[in-house]
């Protein structure tokens, strides 16, 4: 096991890794890579998640340099999210992921239901 001094950021990567691992945050990107630009409501609608968690994974997304956030102050207001450098750079380790657990999902079926039978 690593200590601070052998690793002195371990704990940040964990910060990090929590952050940009998390369901929405990893689904966010994958769409916003997907689709390029795309709206708050067009977000909300592709990925079936609530306004609120919708809206705290963006800002934490913008916050940590991912996601760009534009404002256009038109009647209704428009609001248009893209990812910034950081964030398409972001893109192959998420699409990677992304492959692994679709290439598997049968295996991982297949596990979960041996396990719970013996459970």
């Amino acid at each position: 096991m690593l200590d601070s001094a052998q690793c002195p950021d371990c704990k940040r990567i964990n910060e990090v890794l929590s952050r940009v691992g998390d369901r929405w945050s990893v689904l966010v990107i994958i769409s916003l890579a997907q689709y390029g630009t795309l709206r708050f409501n067009e977000l909300k609608r592709n990925l079936g998640i609530s306004q609120r968690m919708l809206s705290l994974t963006l800002k934490e997304l913008e916050r940590d340099g991912l996601v760009n956030r534009t404002y256009h102050p038109t009647i209704p207001p428009k609001v248009e999210y893209n990812l910034t450098p950081m964030g398409q750079s972001f893109r192959e380790p998420v699409t990677a992921l992304g492959h692994w657990a679709l290439g598997n999902l049968a295996q991982i079926d297949a596990a979960r239901a041996e396990y719970d039978a013996a459970v």
